[in-house]
Protein backbone atom coordinates (compact mmCIF):
# COMPACT_ATOMS: atom_id res chain seq x y z
CA UNK A 1 0.00 0.00 0.00
CA UNK A 2 3.10 2.84 0.53
CA UNK A 3 4.75 1.62 -2.82
CA UNK A 4 1.19 2.45 -4.04
CA UNK A 5 0.53 5.91 -1.99
CA UNK A 6 4.15 6.70 -3.60
CA UNK A 7 3.22 5.84 -7.02
CA UNK A 8 0.14 8.07 -6.79
CA UNK A 9 2.11 10.95 -5.49
CA UNK A 10 4.73 10.63 -8.12
CA UNK A 11 1.99 10.65 -10.96
CA UNK A 12 0.62 13.64 -9.00
CA UNK A 13 2.83 15.71 -8.57
CA UNK A 14 3.49 15.61 -12.59
CA UNK A 15 -0.24 15.60 -13.57
CA UNK A 16 -2.16 16.73 -10.78
CA UNK A 17 -4.31 14.19 -10.31
CA UNK A 18 -6.25 15.46 -7.51
CA UNK A 19 -7.88 18.18 -9.92
CA UNK A 20 -9.06 15.26 -12.28
CA UNK A 21 -10.65 13.47 -9.31
CA UNK A 22 -12.33 16.34 -8.58
CA UNK A 23 -13.87 16.80 -12.27
CA UNK A 24 -15.09 13.10 -11.79
CA UNK A 25 -16.91 13.97 -8.89
CA UNK A 26 -19.02 16.07 -11.07
CA UNK A 27 -22.83 15.42 -10.45
CA UNK A 28 -25.24 14.80 -13.32
CA UNK A 29 -29.01 14.69 -12.98
CA UNK A 30 -30.93 12.00 -12.08
CA UNK A 31 -33.33 11.92 -15.19
CA UNK A 32 -33.79 9.50 -17.91
CA UNK A 33 -34.37 12.09 -20.63
CA UNK A 34 -30.89 13.42 -19.73
CA UNK A 35 -29.72 10.39 -21.09
CA UNK A 36 -30.65 11.23 -24.88
CA UNK A 37 -27.63 13.29 -25.68
CA UNK A 38 -25.39 9.99 -24.59
CA UNK A 39 -27.70 7.78 -27.00
CA UNK A 40 -26.52 10.58 -30.07
CA UNK A 41 -23.22 10.27 -28.26
CA UNK A 42 -22.69 6.60 -28.43
CA UNK A 43 -24.62 6.27 -32.02
CA UNK A 44 -21.81 8.55 -33.58
CA UNK A 45 -19.14 6.07 -31.67
CA UNK A 46 -20.47 3.37 -33.61
CA UNK A 47 -21.34 5.19 -37.14
CA UNK A 48 -17.51 5.59 -36.50
CA UNK A 49 -16.56 1.95 -36.23
CA UNK A 50 -19.08 0.73 -39.00
CA UNK A 51 -18.16 3.61 -41.11
CA UNK A 52 -13.88 2.12 -40.73
CA UNK A 53 -14.96 -1.50 -41.65
CA UNK A 54 -16.96 -0.62 -44.71
CA UNK A 55 -14.55 1.90 -46.09
CA UNK A 56 -12.15 -1.13 -46.28
CA UNK A 57 -14.31 -2.41 -48.46
CA UNK A 58 -16.30 0.40 -50.63
CA UNK A 59 -14.80 1.61 -53.96
CA UNK A 60 -15.31 5.37 -54.55
CA UNK A 61 -15.29 4.87 -58.29
CA UNK A 62 -18.04 5.32 -60.67
CA UNK A 63 -15.96 3.44 -63.15
CA UNK A 64 -17.07 0.35 -65.08
CA UNK A 65 -16.06 -3.14 -63.99
CA UNK A 66 -17.28 -6.37 -64.39
CA UNK A 67 -19.73 -8.05 -61.63
CA UNK A 68 -18.60 -11.64 -60.25
CA UNK A 69 -20.65 -12.07 -57.41
CA UNK A 70 -23.49 -14.10 -55.57
CA UNK A 71 -26.29 -11.97 -56.87
CA UNK A 72 -26.95 -13.94 -59.85
CA UNK A 73 -29.02 -10.86 -61.70
CA UNK A 74 -25.58 -9.16 -62.32
CA UNK A 75 -23.30 -11.84 -63.18
CA UNK A 76 -20.78 -10.86 -65.68
CA UNK A 77 -22.28 -6.86 -66.14
CA UNK A 78 -20.36 -4.25 -66.36
CA UNK A 79 -21.05 -1.40 -63.62
CA UNK A 80 -20.46 1.18 -61.61
CA UNK A 81 -17.46 0.08 -58.97
CA UNK A 82 -19.16 1.83 -56.24
CA UNK A 83 -22.18 0.13 -56.98
CA UNK A 84 -20.27 -2.95 -57.43
CA UNK A 85 -18.33 -2.46 -54.08
CA UNK A 86 -21.82 -2.17 -52.03
CA UNK A 87 -22.86 -5.44 -53.70
CA UNK A 88 -19.58 -6.75 -52.69
CA UNK A 89 -20.02 -5.94 -49.02
CA UNK A 90 -23.72 -6.80 -48.90
CA UNK A 91 -23.60 -10.27 -49.74
CA UNK A 92 -20.03 -11.60 -50.00
CA UNK A 93 -18.16 -10.21 -47.14
CA UNK A 94 -18.29 -12.00 -43.87
CA UNK A 95 -20.62 -9.72 -42.09
CA UNK A 96 -21.24 -6.95 -44.55
CA UNK A 97 -24.50 -6.83 -44.77
CA UNK A 98 -24.73 -7.19 -40.65
CA UNK A 99 -22.35 -4.11 -40.63
CA UNK A 100 -23.96 -1.93 -43.27
CA UNK A 101 -27.14 -2.69 -41.67
CA UNK A 102 -25.92 -1.42 -38.01
CA UNK A 103 -24.43 1.77 -39.88
CA UNK A 104 -27.46 2.91 -41.33
CA UNK A 105 -30.06 1.95 -38.66
CA UNK A 106 -27.17 4.09 -36.36
CA UNK A 107 -27.55 7.06 -38.34
CA UNK A 108 -31.38 7.43 -38.22
CA UNK A 109 -30.84 6.27 -34.09
CA UNK A 110 -28.28 9.70 -33.93
CA UNK A 111 -30.21 12.12 -35.96
CA UNK A 112 -33.86 11.02 -34.21
CA UNK A 113 -31.59 11.14 -30.64
CA UNK A 114 -30.58 14.64 -31.44
CA UNK A 115 -33.86 15.35 -32.53
CA UNK A 116 -35.69 14.33 -28.94
CA UNK A 117 -32.78 15.91 -26.99
CA UNK A 118 -33.27 19.15 -28.35
CA UNK A 119 -37.36 18.86 -28.13
CA UNK A 120 -36.28 17.78 -24.43
CA UNK A 121 -34.22 21.19 -23.99
CA UNK A 122 -36.72 23.44 -25.86
CA UNK A 123 -40.06 22.05 -24.11
CA UNK A 124 -38.21 22.09 -20.59
CA UNK A 125 -36.85 25.82 -21.58
CA UNK A 126 -32.96 24.41 -20.74
CA UNK A 127 -31.43 26.45 -23.46
CA UNK A 128 -32.19 29.85 -21.63
CA UNK A 129 -29.09 32.32 -19.95
CA UNK A 130 -26.18 30.83 -20.02
CA UNK A 131 -26.85 27.75 -22.04
CA UNK A 132 -27.56 29.50 -25.30
CA UNK A 133 -24.02 28.67 -26.76
CA UNK A 134 -24.69 25.14 -25.89
CA UNK A 135 -27.72 25.44 -28.07
CA UNK A 136 -26.78 26.99 -31.43
CA UNK A 137 -23.97 24.15 -31.53
CA UNK A 138 -26.71 21.70 -30.67
CA UNK A 139 -28.39 22.89 -33.53
CA UNK A 140 -25.38 22.71 -35.91
CA UNK A 141 -25.18 19.41 -34.94
CA UNK A 142 -28.56 18.47 -36.68
CA UNK A 143 -27.42 20.09 -39.30
CA UNK A 144 -24.66 18.70 -39.69
CA UNK A 145 -25.99 14.96 -39.37
CA UNK A 146 -28.41 15.43 -41.79
CA UNK A 147 -26.02 16.42 -44.85
CA UNK A 148 -23.80 13.59 -43.34
CA UNK A 149 -26.66 11.06 -43.84
CA UNK A 150 -27.50 12.66 -47.33
CA UNK A 151 -23.86 11.79 -48.54
CA UNK A 152 -23.85 8.37 -47.39
CA UNK A 153 -26.85 7.15 -48.79
CA UNK A 154 -25.75 8.77 -52.62
CA UNK A 155 -22.84 6.99 -52.22
CA UNK A 156 -23.86 2.95 -53.73
CA UNK A 157 -24.27 4.73 -57.03
CA UNK A 158 -27.46 2.66 -57.54
CA UNK A 159 -30.79 4.36 -59.53
CA UNK A 160 -32.28 5.58 -55.95
CA UNK A 161 -29.29 7.38 -54.96
CA UNK A 162 -27.97 8.95 -58.10
CA UNK A 163 -31.52 10.37 -58.50
CA UNK A 164 -31.15 11.88 -55.04
CA UNK A 165 -27.93 12.91 -55.78
CA UNK A 166 -29.03 14.59 -59.14
CA UNK A 167 -32.03 16.51 -56.73
CA UNK A 168 -29.51 17.51 -54.06
CA UNK A 169 -27.26 18.38 -57.50
CA UNK A 170 -30.00 20.72 -59.03
CA UNK A 171 -30.54 22.74 -55.46
CA UNK A 172 -27.03 23.64 -54.77
CA UNK A 173 -26.60 24.77 -58.53
CA UNK A 174 -29.66 26.95 -58.10
CA UNK A 175 -27.80 29.51 -55.23
CA UNK A 176 -27.55 32.76 -57.35
CA UNK A 177 -24.23 33.70 -58.01
CA UNK A 178 -21.96 30.83 -56.21
CA UNK A 179 -24.66 27.73 -57.67
CA UNK A 180 -22.05 27.00 -60.05
CA UNK A 181 -19.17 26.99 -57.96
CA UNK A 182 -20.91 25.13 -54.87
CA UNK A 183 -21.77 22.22 -57.45
CA UNK A 184 -18.44 21.94 -58.33
CA UNK A 185 -17.14 21.31 -55.10
CA UNK A 186 -19.84 19.63 -53.89
CA UNK A 187 -20.52 17.11 -57.00
CA UNK A 188 -17.65 17.47 -58.97
CA UNK A 189 -19.35 19.20 -62.09
CA UNK A 190 -22.15 18.54 -63.84
CA UNK A 191 -24.11 15.82 -62.48
CA UNK A 192 -23.10 12.88 -62.76
CA UNK A 193 -19.64 13.47 -63.36
CA UNK A 194 -16.47 10.79 -62.45
CA UNK A 195 -15.56 13.39 -59.50
CA UNK A 196 -18.88 12.78 -57.48
CA UNK A 197 -18.73 9.64 -55.54
CA UNK A 198 -15.10 10.44 -54.73
CA UNK A 199 -16.10 14.13 -53.33
CA UNK A 200 -19.52 12.65 -51.33
CA UNK A 201 -17.14 9.96 -50.07
CA UNK A 202 -14.74 12.21 -49.04
CA UNK A 203 -17.09 14.71 -47.15
CA UNK A 204 -18.96 11.60 -45.72
CA UNK A 205 -15.66 9.81 -44.72
CA UNK A 206 -13.76 12.96 -43.42
CA UNK A 207 -14.96 16.90 -43.54
CA UNK A 208 -18.52 15.48 -41.82
CA UNK A 209 -17.20 13.51 -39.08
CA UNK A 210 -14.30 15.78 -38.33
CA UNK A 211 -16.90 18.39 -37.85
CA UNK A 212 -19.56 16.73 -35.78
CA UNK A 213 -16.81 15.23 -33.78
CA UNK A 214 -15.47 18.61 -33.32
CA UNK A 215 -18.68 19.99 -32.04
CA UNK A 216 -19.20 17.30 -29.93
CA UNK A 217 -16.74 18.02 -28.41
CA UNK A 218 -17.01 21.84 -27.67
CA UNK A 219 -20.73 20.60 -26.84
CA UNK A 220 -19.42 18.42 -24.28
CA UNK A 221 -16.74 21.03 -22.91
CA UNK A 222 -19.39 23.86 -22.22
CA UNK A 223 -21.65 21.10 -20.65
CA UNK A 224 -18.93 20.32 -18.10
CA UNK A 225 -18.40 24.03 -17.78
CA UNK A 226 -21.84 24.71 -16.73
CA UNK A 227 -23.77 23.07 -14.50
CA UNK A 228 -26.84 21.27 -15.72
CA UNK A 229 -30.37 21.92 -15.60
CA UNK A 230 -32.16 20.21 -13.30
CA UNK A 231 -36.44 19.38 -13.18
CA UNK A 232 -37.75 21.18 -10.50
CA UNK A 233 -37.39 19.65 -7.57
CA UNK A 234 -40.77 18.79 -5.39
CA UNK A 235 -39.24 19.25 -1.64
CA UNK A 236 -36.18 20.02 0.00
CA UNK A 237 -33.26 17.31 -0.40
CA UNK A 238 -31.70 16.04 2.48
CA UNK A 239 -28.50 14.13 2.74
CA UNK A 240 -24.71 15.09 3.56
CA UNK A 241 -25.66 18.44 2.91
CA UNK A 242 -29.47 20.25 3.37
CA UNK A 243 -30.52 21.48 -0.28
CA UNK A 244 -33.15 23.75 -0.39
CA UNK A 245 -35.86 23.61 -2.92
CA UNK A 246 -35.18 26.41 -4.59
CA UNK A 247 -31.38 26.58 -4.66
CA UNK A 248 -30.34 26.82 -8.13
CA UNK A 249 -26.77 27.03 -7.26
CA UNK A 250 -26.36 23.24 -6.16
CA UNK A 251 -26.51 20.18 -8.92
CA UNK A 252 -28.31 17.16 -7.03
CA UNK A 253 -27.42 14.19 -8.90
CA UNK A 254 -24.95 11.19 -9.57
CA UNK A 255 -21.45 12.02 -9.56
CA UNK A 256 -19.62 11.00 -12.84
CA UNK A 257 -17.60 8.29 -11.33
CA UNK A 258 -18.68 5.94 -10.40
CA UNK A 259 -22.52 5.97 -10.70
CA UNK A 260 -22.56 8.12 -13.74
CA UNK A 261 -20.09 6.16 -15.43
CA UNK A 262 -21.92 2.66 -14.71
CA UNK A 263 -25.24 4.03 -16.09
CA UNK A 264 -23.86 5.75 -19.43
CA UNK A 265 -21.94 1.99 -20.02
CA UNK A 266 -25.48 0.48 -19.79
CA UNK A 267 -26.89 3.08 -21.95
CA UNK A 268 -24.06 2.11 -24.25
CA UNK A 269 -24.64 -1.46 -24.60
CA UNK A 270 -28.49 -0.75 -24.83
CA UNK A 271 -27.64 1.77 -27.61
CA UNK A 272 -25.71 -1.41 -29.24
CA UNK A 273 -28.09 -3.86 -28.43
CA UNK A 274 -31.18 -2.15 -30.33
CA UNK A 275 -28.98 -1.39 -33.40
CA UNK A 276 -27.90 -4.94 -33.40
CA UNK A 277 -31.60 -5.94 -32.93
CA UNK A 278 -32.48 -3.14 -35.79
CA UNK A 279 -29.81 -4.87 -38.01
CA UNK A 280 -30.53 -8.16 -37.23
CA UNK A 281 -34.45 -8.49 -38.34
CA UNK A 282 -35.11 -5.17 -40.24
CA UNK A 283 -33.54 -4.87 -43.96
CA UNK A 284 -32.08 -1.56 -45.60
CA UNK A 285 -31.59 -0.02 -48.73
CA UNK A 286 -31.76 -2.87 -51.37
CA UNK A 287 -29.29 -1.65 -54.22
CA UNK A 288 -29.97 -4.55 -56.01
CA UNK A 289 -33.80 -4.45 -56.36
CA UNK A 290 -32.90 -0.77 -57.86
CA UNK A 291 -30.02 -1.74 -59.99
CA UNK A 292 -26.86 0.25 -61.14
CA UNK A 293 -27.05 4.40 -61.79
CA UNK A 294 -29.24 4.44 -65.14
CA UNK A 295 -29.13 8.37 -66.40
CA UNK A 296 -32.09 7.36 -69.03
CA UNK A 297 -34.31 6.26 -66.21
CA UNK A 298 -36.08 7.29 -63.07
CA UNK A 299 -37.63 5.19 -60.67
CA UNK A 300 -41.40 5.37 -59.87
CA UNK A 301 -40.67 5.96 -55.96
CA UNK A 302 -38.47 8.18 -54.91
CA UNK A 303 -38.32 9.80 -51.37
CA UNK A 304 -35.70 11.02 -48.95
CA UNK A 305 -35.31 9.61 -45.34
CA UNK A 306 -37.79 10.43 -42.97
CA UNK A 307 -35.57 13.07 -41.67
CA UNK A 308 -34.75 14.99 -44.59
CA UNK A 309 -38.66 14.65 -45.87
CA UNK A 310 -39.94 18.08 -44.89
CA UNK A 311 -37.11 19.42 -46.62
CA UNK A 312 -38.32 17.49 -49.65
CA UNK A 313 -42.30 18.63 -48.77
CA UNK A 314 -41.00 22.34 -49.33
CA UNK A 315 -39.55 21.67 -52.58
CA UNK A 316 -42.55 19.83 -53.60
CA UNK A 317 -45.00 22.58 -52.26
CA UNK A 318 -42.68 25.54 -53.69
CA UNK A 319 -44.99 27.28 -56.76
CA UNK A 320 -43.49 27.52 -60.08
CA UNK A 321 -44.63 30.75 -60.70
CA UNK A 322 -41.57 31.84 -57.67
CA UNK A 323 -39.14 32.39 -60.37
CA UNK A 324 -38.48 35.34 -59.78
CA UNK A 325 -35.35 37.79 -61.09
CA UNK A 326 -33.85 40.27 -59.33
CA UNK A 327 -31.36 43.08 -60.30
CA UNK A 328 -30.16 40.31 -62.73
CA UNK A 329 -29.76 37.68 -60.33
CA UNK A 330 -32.37 34.69 -61.03
CA UNK A 331 -34.07 33.04 -57.99
CA UNK A 332 -35.80 29.74 -59.19
CA UNK A 333 -38.22 27.56 -57.36
CA UNK A 334 -35.65 24.79 -56.41
CA UNK A 335 -33.54 27.53 -54.44
CA UNK A 336 -36.59 29.02 -52.49
CA UNK A 337 -37.87 25.49 -51.59
CA UNK A 338 -35.09 23.74 -50.99
CA UNK A 339 -32.66 26.30 -49.37
CA UNK A 340 -34.00 29.68 -48.12
CA UNK A 341 -36.98 27.49 -46.44
CA UNK A 342 -35.18 25.34 -44.66
CA UNK A 343 -32.59 27.92 -44.03
CA UNK A 344 -35.15 29.72 -42.76
CA UNK A 345 -36.55 26.85 -39.83
CA UNK A 346 -32.71 26.67 -38.64
CA UNK A 347 -32.42 29.97 -38.17
CA UNK A 348 -35.07 30.70 -36.27
CA UNK A 349 -34.58 27.71 -34.12
CA UNK A 350 -30.67 29.13 -33.84
CA UNK A 351 -32.40 31.98 -32.58
CA UNK A 352 -34.88 31.11 -30.29
CA UNK A 353 -32.98 31.55 -27.17
CA UNK A 354 -31.91 34.96 -27.95
CA UNK A 355 -35.92 36.03 -28.48
CA UNK A 356 -37.00 33.96 -25.14
CA UNK A 357 -34.51 35.55 -23.18
CA UNK A 358 -33.47 35.38 -19.67
CA UNK A 359 -31.58 37.95 -17.83
CA UNK A 360 -30.94 35.98 -15.03
CA UNK A 361 -29.04 32.21 -15.34
CA UNK A 362 -31.74 29.71 -15.19
CA UNK A 363 -30.54 26.02 -14.36
CA UNK A 364 -33.87 24.63 -13.39
CA UNK A 365 -35.75 23.11 -16.27
CA UNK A 366 -39.24 24.47 -16.56
CA UNK A 367 -42.68 22.44 -16.70
CA UNK A 368 -44.20 23.08 -20.24
CA UNK A 369 -47.43 23.08 -19.00
CA UNK A 370 -46.45 26.59 -17.17
CA UNK A 371 -45.03 28.48 -20.28
CA UNK A 372 -47.65 28.72 -22.27
CA UNK A 373 -46.03 30.97 -25.14
CA UNK A 374 -42.83 28.86 -25.90
CA UNK A 375 -44.64 25.24 -25.58
CA UNK A 376 -47.52 27.03 -28.17
CA UNK A 377 -44.56 27.59 -30.65
CA UNK A 378 -42.97 24.42 -30.18
CA UNK A 379 -46.16 22.24 -30.87
CA UNK A 380 -46.69 24.61 -33.96
CA UNK A 381 -42.95 23.99 -35.08
CA UNK A 382 -43.16 19.98 -34.35
CA UNK A 383 -46.79 20.53 -36.11
CA UNK A 384 -45.27 22.68 -39.41
CA UNK A 385 -42.72 19.97 -40.02
CA UNK A 386 -44.81 16.90 -39.50
CA UNK A 387 -47.33 18.84 -42.44
CA UNK A 388 -44.12 19.10 -44.47
CA UNK A 389 -42.80 15.92 -44.39
CA UNK A 390 -46.68 14.63 -45.61
CA UNK A 391 -46.07 17.02 -48.19
CA UNK A 392 -42.63 15.17 -48.99
CA UNK A 393 -45.17 12.08 -49.39
CA UNK A 394 -47.83 13.24 -51.79
CA UNK A 395 -47.19 10.59 -54.28
CA UNK A 396 -48.38 7.89 -51.22
CA UNK A 397 -50.91 10.67 -50.17
CA UNK A 398 -52.23 10.23 -53.28
CA UNK A 399 -52.27 7.03 -54.03
CA UNK A 400 -54.31 6.49 -50.80
CA UNK A 401 -56.38 8.89 -51.30
CA UNK A 402 -57.15 7.69 -55.10
CA UNK A 403 -56.29 11.48 -56.05
CA UNK A 404 -53.46 13.16 -57.63
CA UNK A 405 -50.83 15.14 -56.56
CA UNK A 406 -51.56 18.20 -58.70
CA UNK A 407 -54.97 18.28 -56.56
CA UNK A 408 -53.42 17.38 -53.55
CA UNK A 409 -51.33 20.23 -53.49
CA UNK A 410 -53.46 23.08 -52.92
CA UNK A 411 -54.76 21.34 -49.99
CA UNK A 412 -51.41 20.38 -48.59
CA UNK A 413 -49.81 23.94 -48.58
CA UNK A 414 -52.97 25.47 -46.90
CA UNK A 415 -52.62 22.78 -43.91
CA UNK A 416 -48.82 23.43 -44.00
CA UNK A 417 -49.65 27.39 -43.28
CA UNK A 418 -52.87 26.63 -41.44
CA UNK A 419 -52.12 23.52 -39.51
CA UNK A 420 -49.48 25.17 -37.24
CA UNK A 421 -51.62 28.64 -36.29
CA UNK A 422 -54.54 26.30 -34.99
CA UNK A 423 -51.70 24.30 -33.18
CA UNK A 424 -49.98 26.98 -31.37
CA UNK A 425 -53.22 28.72 -30.91
CA UNK A 426 -54.62 25.84 -29.40
CA UNK A 427 -51.82 25.17 -27.02
CA UNK A 428 -51.79 28.78 -25.96
CA UNK A 429 -55.23 28.80 -25.23
CA UNK A 430 -55.24 25.41 -23.26
CA UNK A 431 -52.23 26.71 -21.34
CA UNK A 432 -52.84 30.50 -20.89
CA UNK A 433 -54.67 30.11 -17.54
CA UNK A 434 -51.10 28.49 -16.14
CA UNK A 435 -47.96 30.73 -14.65
CA UNK A 436 -44.47 30.00 -15.03
CA UNK A 437 -43.34 29.40 -11.50
CA UNK A 438 -39.95 27.64 -12.50
CA UNK A 439 -37.93 30.07 -11.60
CA UNK A 440 -36.10 30.05 -7.95
CA UNK A 441 -36.59 32.80 -5.54
CA UNK A 442 -32.69 33.66 -5.40
CA UNK A 443 -30.80 35.27 -8.09
CA UNK A 444 -28.44 32.07 -9.53
CA UNK A 445 -24.47 31.66 -7.53
CA UNK A 446 -21.78 29.51 -8.28
CA UNK A 447 -19.54 29.69 -11.43
CA UNK A 448 -21.90 32.27 -12.88
CA UNK A 449 -21.16 34.43 -9.42
CA UNK A 450 -17.02 33.85 -9.96
CA UNK A 451 -16.82 31.80 -6.97
CA UNK A 452 -14.92 28.86 -6.47
CA UNK A 453 -18.57 26.80 -5.64
CA UNK A 454 -17.56 23.83 -8.65
CA UNK A 455 -15.10 22.60 -6.56
CA UNK A 456 -17.07 22.18 -3.95
CA UNK A 457 -19.82 19.97 -6.35
CA UNK A 458 -16.61 18.06 -7.59
CA UNK A 459 -15.92 16.83 -3.63
CA UNK A 460 -19.23 16.32 -2.65
CA UNK A 461 -20.24 14.31 -5.55
CA UNK A 462 -17.09 12.59 -4.94
CA UNK A 463 -17.70 12.03 -1.24
CA UNK A 464 -21.06 10.57 -1.50
CA UNK A 465 -19.90 8.25 -4.28
CA UNK A 466 -17.77 6.86 -2.26
CA UNK A 467 -19.69 6.68 0.85
CA UNK A 468 -21.04 2.80 0.96
CA UNK A 469 -23.13 3.36 3.69
CA UNK A 470 -25.10 5.75 2.17
CA UNK A 471 -29.06 5.35 1.43
CA UNK A 472 -29.65 7.30 -1.34
CA UNK A 473 -28.57 7.04 -4.43
CA UNK A 474 -27.78 10.77 -5.22
CA UNK A 475 -25.18 13.45 -4.79
CA UNK A 476 -25.35 17.11 -4.58
CA UNK A 477 -23.10 18.96 -5.78
CA UNK A 478 -22.43 22.64 -6.46
CA UNK A 479 -20.89 24.16 -10.08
Amino acid sequence: MERLDHLYRWFDDRLELDTARTFLGKAFPAEDSYLLGEIAAFCFLLLVLTGIFLGFFFEPSTSSVEYDGSVAQYQGEEMPEAFVSVLNITYDVPFGMLIRRMHHWAAHLFIAAIGLHMLRVFFTGAYRNPREINWVVGSGLAGLAMFAAYTGYALPFDEFASTAAGIGYNVATSVPLIGDALGQIVFGGSFPSSATIPRLYFLHVLVLPLAIAGLLGIHMLILIRQKHTEAPRESDVDGRESVDQDDDSVVVGLPMVPNQAAVSAVVFFLTLATLSLLAGFLPVHNIAEYGPNDPAATPSLVMPDWFLMWGYGFLKLTPSWMSVDLLGIHVSPEFIGGLVLPGLVFVAVVLWPFIDYESEPTHFGANPLDRPVPTAVGVAGVVFIMLASIAGMDVIVAEILGSTTADLKPYLTLALIAGPILAGGATYAALSGNEDDDRPDEPATGDDAGTDDGHLEDEVASERASSADDDADRSEGQA
